[in-house]
């Protein structure tokens, strides 16, 4: 039984001129990411790589359409290393870059063995994706109406740097629904049937570090900003326990609703994070004790699922489906969409689930 897989190798930078001074960026290099990242780095600090930025060919989170105009940009392109610096949608996007060579249609990536083509820096500038650190490259594939993850060995990062000043100007509600993410991450792979004692370590950090920062936070908005290192570092950890153990029945049915509404990943998976939790809770009362145990003793709560629902939503008010245009057809949709394409992630739910109740807990949540 394998326990544990620890890739890329990890780094820290206090900040990007001294990421560009270690890994010596050169005009050999080609960086993805965002004009609003980006643009106040290289005011400050000279630096020789072509840029890319994102929005240029689209907005919203990583669709098909969006990453077969940007490869057949990119594939113009004579360049060595590529160097991601962003949140989730930059990364993953960086990393099917690496190994799309001169493919520019990225739904034929899943029908074929993936190769690394350049070698792959990854910089998260959000607290929340954990991409830095696993082989998972979460698509909108509008051919098929939802997301889907791409996976493959290649797909890793060569090297994961944690830069904490990019915190200091992350925007609030980009960091709120992005360490909502990472805290998903932790608690799912901390609930795998998957987990080891190893993955659950690094659950536990992730959980613990997130949910302290929270209390913090709760009291002064601002504090995130004085927070990187610690939140990008739970961040990464929760990563590595989550692209080992797997996450599970939350992010499966996050796809199919944020892919029709474009609502970003970590706010989608919000949308699902307490009711799951309540329904582990009324299903599984005894396995779900030792979690529930656990999270307690972090909030200091008699009951945790209730104070940790309260602290969330003064961290990010929680918001239902119908606010974001969901209908009543909408449950039974999605929860055929999950049980077709969601199944690598729903054989990590923390006990298996089936069509009608995943509908349910749909409506629970319109």
């Amino acid at each position: 039984m394998q326990l544990l897989k620890l890739k890329p190798v990890l780094y820290s930078c206090p900040d990007f001129g001294a990421f560009v001074d270690e890994f010596k960026v050169t005009d050999r290099d080609l960086i993805l990411s965002n004009d609003y990242i980006m643009a106040p780095q290289l005011e400050k600090t000279l630096c020789e790589a072509t840029v890319i930025n994102l929005e240029d060919f689209g907005s919203g989170e990583p669709s098909d359409v969006m990453i077969n105009a940007l490869l057949e940009h990119v594939s113009t392109y004579d360049y060595d290393r590529l160097i991601a610096i962003g949140g989730g949608s930059v990364l993953d996007i960086a990393k099917i870059v690496a190994v799309a060579g001169q493919e520019t249609d990225v739904n034929k990536l899943y029908d074929q063995p993936l190769v690394k083509h350049h070698q792959l820096i990854a910089v998260p500038a959000t607290c929340g994706t954990g991409s830095e650190v696993t082989n998972i490259a979460v698509v909108n594939r509008t051919v098929l109406g939802t997301k889907q993850g791409l996976v493959g060995e290649a797909l890793y990062p060569d090297a994961a740097v944690i830069v904490p000043s990019f915190l200091e100007t992350l925007p609030y509600e980009v960091f709120a629904t992005s360490s909502i993410d990472a805290l998903i991450h932790a608690i799912e792979s901390y609930l795998s049937p998957k987990a080891t004692p190893f993955t659950q370590t690094f659950s536990v950090d992730a959980m613990s570090a997130i949910l302290n920062a929270y209390l913090l936070v709760r009291e002064d908005h601002e504090a995130y900003k004085q927070l990187g290192q610690v939140l990008l570092q739970a961040s990464t950890s929760a990563g590595i326990a989550f692209g080992n153990a797997g996450c599970g029945l939350i992010h499966a049915m996050s796809y199919a609703f944020g892919g029709k509404y474009h609502v970003p990943h970590g706010e989608s998976n919000y949308q699902f994070l307490m009711k799951v939790l309540h329904f582990y809770r009324l299903k599984q009362p005894e396995a779900f004790q030792e979690f529930s145990d656990m999270l307690g003793e972090m909030l200091n709560a008699l009951d945790p699922l209730a104070a940790l629902e309260d602290l969330l939503n003064e961290i990010l008010p929680y918001k239902p489906m119908r606010s974001y245009g969901a209908i009543a057809s909408d449950p039974a949709t999605f929860a055929k969409s999950t049980v077709a394409h969601q199944q690598r992630l729903l054989a990590n739910a923390f006990f298996k689930v089936d069509e009608q109740e995943i509908r349910e807990l749909y409506e629970s949540c319109l």
